[in-house]
Formats: C-alpha cells, sequence, structure tokens
C-alpha cells in the first residue's frame, strides 16, 4: 500500500475509534471528508514555472578606431541570410552610442574594414578570398576558449554566465556557440531533424513554437531542449526513455529547470541550486523544514535514493525493492531480538519499510519516522 493510502487508512480508522456507535449511513460523508483533508497536502508537488530568460547585464565594446568597422549593410552584400537573420535579435538594436561603442556584426566578428575590402579585391579568386577570410574573427574555425572570450567580453556581469569559465562545459571545450547562434541559418533552412523519438513525447508532448519564434525567445538556442542538450548528453536521453522519468521528453519541463549549463560554484552537476534544494522547488510537500529529518536527505541528498532522470522502478528509486534501498545505510537494525524488529518481525516477513516508516522524508511528530 501505498503512504497516501497507509495515511487514508489510519486516519480513518482513528475517526471510527472515536464514534463508536459510527453509522454506516455516514461512510460516504466521513469518506468524503477524509479524502479530502488527506490528499489535498499530498498534490502539493507542481510542475516547475516557466523558465524565464536569465538578466543579462552587458557592457559596450569601446571602438577605439571608428575607422576599421564598417555598416553592417555592407556585409548584407554577401552575408545576406546571415544579416536578416541578426536583425530580428535584441543584438542588432543595441541601445548604445554608435560613434563610441561597436556595433553590428563587428561586436562579435572584430574590425571587418580590411576584410571587406580584401573580399571586394579577391573578385572571385579562392585564394585570396580564402586569405581574406581569415582577416576576421569567425566563431566556426576558432578554438572554444577564444570564441568564449569574445562572447563574454559584454557578458561579464550576468548571474547565469560568470562562471563560464569554471563550468563543465567550458572544461569540455563546449563553447557559446555551440549551443547559441546569432544568425539562425542553418536551422531555419533545414528545421526537419531525423532523431530518436520516444513513445511519450508522441502522445504526451505540448505544442512546441516555431523554431524561429523559440530561437528568438529562448536564448537562440540553435534547437529547443531536450533536444539540443540530447546531442552531447546521449546516456541521459536513454534514461528519459525509462518507465519512470521526470517528464522532460513530453515537453513539460526542461533541462534547465533543473540545470544551469553556464556553470556555478554552489551546487555540484551544475544544478540551479544545491543538494536537494534543487528539487523541493516542484517537490514542495517534501521540503520540510521537519522537526525530526531524514538525515540522508541532508547528506547525500535526493539522489541518494531517487534517479532523477529516470529509473524502471517506481518513484525513479535506485532499487527496485524499499528495504534494499533502506538497508544500504541502515544496517544492524533488522533481524536483531529486540522491538520492534525481533526475529518474529524481520524485515523479510513484513515486508517493505515504508510499511511502518511511511514518514521517510522527514516527520514533525516521530523521530523514527513512523508518522
Amino acid at each position: 500500500m501505498s503512504r497516501t493510502g497507509a495515511a487514508c487508512r489510519h486516519r480513518f480508522n482513528f475517526c471510527h475509534a472515536l464514534s463508536p456507535t459510527f453509522s454506516f449511513a455516514l461512510i460516504p460523508f466521513s469518506l468524503g471528508i477524509t479524502i479530502l483533508v488527506t490528499v489535498s497536502p499530498c498534490r502539493a508537488q507542481k510542475q516547475p514555472t516557466p523558465s524565464s530568460p536569465p538578466s543579462v547585464a552587458w557592457k559596450g565594446i569601446p571602438k577605439p578606431s571608428p575607422k576599421d568597422y564598417l555598416s553592417p549593410d555592407r556585409c548584407e552584400d554577401c552575408h545576406r541570410p546571415e544579416y536578416l537573420e541578426f536583425d530580428k535579435t535584441v543584438h542588432a538594436h543595441l541601445a548604445i552610442p554608435k560613434q563610441k561603442y561597436v556595433t553590428g556584426c563587428g561586436m562579435c566578428h572584430g574590425p571587418d574594414r580590411v576584410h571587406t575590402e580584401a573580399e571586394e579585391a579577391a573578385r572571385g579568386n579562392d585564394a585570396k578570398m580564402a586569405a581574406a577570410a581569415k582577416l576576421i574573427f569567425s566563431f566556426r574555425t576558432a578554438n572554444p576558449h577564444d570564441a568564449a572570450a569574445h562572447c563574454l567580453a559584454c557578458h561579464t556581469t550576468s548571474e547565469h554566465q560568470q562562471f563560464f569559465s569554471e563550468s563543465a562545459h567550458a572544461l569540455h571545450g563546449v563553447a557559446c556557440n555551440s549551443c547559441h547562434t546569432m544568425h539562425l541559418v542553418e536551422a531555419a533552412v533545414n528545421p526537419e531533424q531525423v532523431g530518436l523519438a520516444f513513445t511519450q513525447a508522441e502522445y504526451y508532448s505540448v505544442p512546441q513554437l516555431p523554431v524561429e519564434n523559440q530561437w528568438l525567445h529562448d536564448g537562440m538556442l540553435k534547437q529547443a531542449q531536450p533536444e539540443l542538450c540530447y546531442q552531447c548528453h546521449a546516456t541521459i536521453q536513454a534514461n528519459f526513455a525509462l518507465p519512470f522519468h521526470h517528464r522532460v521528453p513530453e515537453g513539460l519541463m526542461k533541462c534547465t529547470d533543473c540545470h544551469t549549463p553556464h556553470g556555478t560554484i554552489t551546487a555540484a552537476h551544475q544544478l540551479n541550486q544545491p543538494n536537494w534544494q534543487a528539487c523541493v522547488k516542484c517537490h514542495i510537500e517534501v521540503g520540510g523544514p521537519f522537526v525530526y529529518e531524514h538525515a540522508a536527505v541532508k547528506i547525500a541528498g535526493c539522489v541518494g535514493c531517487h534517479n532523477p532522470h529516470g529509473s524502471v522502478n517506481h518513484f525513479m528509486l535506485v532499487r527496485r525493492e524499499t528495504r534494499f534501498l533502506c538497508l544500504q545505510c541502515h544496517t544492524g537494525f533488522h533481524g536483531q531480538t529486540r522491538v520492534p524488529h525481533g526475529p518474529a518481525t524481520t524485515f523479510e516477513n513484513e515486508g517493505d519499510c515504508t510499511r511502518c516508516h511511511i514518514a521517510i522524508h522527514g516527520s514533525n511528530f516521530d523521530p523514527d519516522l513512523v508518522h
């Protein structure tokens, strides 16, 4: 029996004990009150709030030599698709003095006059055009460290980006342009991408925005989550295909609801919040505080018992049988000649520990988490 069922049975027996002259005519009314009182707190779990874009505090790049920079209109002659897509973004319409700071394409690609004039002088000569291409910064050919440095020249004070240099992504050679793009040319031309498909996503998915709308309103990502993250995290994608999982494939959650891809120094696995605090944003019914805490929650966190991405076990537990999961820590309690865990009432005979210890996340009444 589940914890909810056990709690309902306990409350029903308690009410029946208070009234020995209990009338069967009152059963529906009494049960209705019991269910209302019992189930309502158990529905405290909530869907994560929509992820709003992070507040980006940026600073403009000084333009020491205005003559080295051209108007973005000159770039349109050769890079018209990129120019049209870039013109839709906030980067193309930053409210900074154009005489003092770099604007347009030069913000990311650097001084562009020499490159433009060399391209025009090449007149179709492949060797000269290849040489002219090297006169401007290219994110496609640059190493990840240099590519990220160009972005962080402006994005230096944002709360979500200030630890990127220490993040797992940066240490593994993932640059900003690996996930973001300032001109969504490739994805706009080829919006359909073939990949793995899961039954959950097919039958329970929520409507998705068009590719370009999603790009403009979701951090200029090349692709929507979680498909973008799956390109590297294929093992996590496999976990989400297991029977019990968080509803990421269905589109009801995103990876960034729990993780921050730009790095953090306060939490492992690049979580938005340390340890168990990242989970209780949605699972508020187990967040406490409790008078009697379950030490495993505070020390090992939720991942001590649950696999957050997916599992073949109920409640995404890391072990199929709850009793074996408990005995990983609680050794020496069962099988001894003491009450209540004597030889006649060992866990082998009585079943799962949660038949008695129903308040496994914490209790306000009992130090043994019985209720």
